[in-house]
């Protein structure tokens, strides 16, 4: 598979840092933005590539040539005049079957077999490749269904409320077909609002979700965030040929406040408006986003099959923790739940979900799952919530076990196994280390 590196754009919001050379070729740790990306698509087998070049391009060419002393075989193209993010695509004549397309001011580290192998699977004319991050507020969001199934697009700029932290992070698998059919009568074209947003109602562009690291070069702070992530080798760390090390978050009285919502005496969270988060959970969720780990919630959410809420209304009850975390510069790498709940009786509940199953904790089936999803070592990581179901379905899962209790300070012994016990979520993450 090919790939094609839009690297003409002249970086003017981060002009403070360089402003007498490409964006791509900034550099960090002593390296272009380019070289890292390339030195990434070499190590995945992905060393046939094109570049598209624009204003001060000739620094690009100097310094990679052909691409042979890289382990690569670059070749250029490069506009004589600005063609938007899409108008090069249109142009270059060795383009064949499906191609990788990389914004050029983008850190990463991906494990791209997965997202060619999901393309792939999904038949797609598009995959964009999706991620939360600390700004959703200022970054295009991606909605999509339960089969990864882009439905919406949501540009920074138009209205939104509650939203899953699912950003587009400027990494594209596009079919030639597909470009082949869409035709403009001007030559500059924008690849988001021009080419992909309008064709979400076809039904063939995909959202691939990953938590690799995937970081644009676009503002002064965001290059001192890519600049330490790559001192502490976190970038190369999330790719996801390498094991992983996870944060598990129980949800209610861990991250957000779980009190009497509906004045009885066993009650649930049913209403988005009434979820507020615990005060300090977003300054521990952006501890385990810094360091490296993946910060992964893991609930029971029995209010489905007690027919209190549905499906819509839990998945906004997520939206408004994501979008209230993303203000405040945190994000939550996945979420899992159970919806089941094995005893019955209750007033409108749902026979279907009333089964004994192997995801509600303290049973590990859904810390099994995002482990094997995620690559994860479980015996570095560890398992965090407010109740003994939640540390022992860490235990039984083969992690780390934390207990949350305001009122104990004491190690418990669980199961022959000592398990510390701290005052809240940013007190154990005060105790976290790269």
């Amino acid at each position: 598979m090919k790939t094609v590196i839009m690297a003409g754009g002249k970086g003017t919001r981060v002009a403070s840092i360089a402003d007498d050379i490409p964006k791509p070729m900034i550099q960090i740790c002593g390296k272009p933005i380019l070289e890292y990306q390339i030195d990434c698509l070499k190590r995945n087998g992905l060393t046939d590539i094109i570049i598209v070049v624009g204003h001060l391009g000739q620094y690009i060419k100097d310094y990679f040539k052909d691409g042979s002393s890289f382990g690569c075989n670059i070749s250029y193209y490069t506009e004589t005049a600005p063609l938007g993010t899409a108008g090069s695509l249109f142009k270059i004549d060795n383009l064949s079957d499906d191609f990788l397309l990389l914004n050029g001011d983008v850190i990463l580290d991906m494990d791209f077999s997965r997202m060619i192998s999901f393309h792939k699977e999904k038949n797609a004319f598009a995959t964009l490749a999706v991620h939360p991050n600390n700004h959703p507020f200022d970054s295009a969001l991606i909605t999509s269904n339960n089969d990864d199934l882009v439905t919406g697009w949501l540009n920074k700029e138009e209205k939104r409320t509650w939203y899953k932290n699912q950003v587009n992070a400027g990494v594209h698998i596009l079919s030639l077909e597909f470009l082949n059919n869409c035709h403009f009568d001007n030559e500059k074209i924008d690849l988001d609002r021009d080419i992909l947003k309008p064709n979400i109602p076809g039904g063939k562009i995909y959202a691939y979700s990953t938590p690799e690291y995937i970081k644009d070069m676009g503002t002064p702070e965001r290059y001192a965030q890519v600049t330490a992530a790559i001192e502490k080798d976190i970038v190369k760390g999330r790719n996801l040929k390498n094991r992983q090390k996870a944060v598990f978050l129980d949800r209610d009285g861990t991250i957000n406040t779980f009190r009497d919502f509906m004045e009885k005496p066993i009650s649930f969270l049913t209403n988005p408006d009434d979820l507020e988060l615990i005060e300090g959970a977003s300054d521990a969720i952006k501890k385990i986003n810094s360091l490296g780990y993946l910060a992964i919630v893991i609930t029971n959410q029995p209010v489905i099959a007690r027919g209190d809420i549905d499906f819509q209304t839990l998945d906004l009850i997520h939206m408004k923790m994501e979008t209230e975390l993303g203000i405040q510069g945190a994000y939550i790498d996945d979420l899992f739940y159970c919806p089941h709940h094995p005893d019955k009786g209750f007033e409108g509940e749902r026979p279907e979900f009333k089964i004994e199953c192997d995801c509600r904790k303290p049973k590990p089936g859904l810390i099994l799952k995002a482990a094997k999803k995620y690559n994860i070592d479980l015996s570095k990581s560890y398992m965090a919530g407010d109740h003994i179901r939640d540390v022992q379905s860490g235990i039984n899962a083969g992690c780390i076990p934390v207990y949350l209790a305001s009122n104990e300070k004491s190690i418990k012994n669980i199961d022959g196994i000592d398990v510390k016990v701290y005052s809240s979520l940013k007190e154990f993450t005060g105790t976290l280390a790269d």
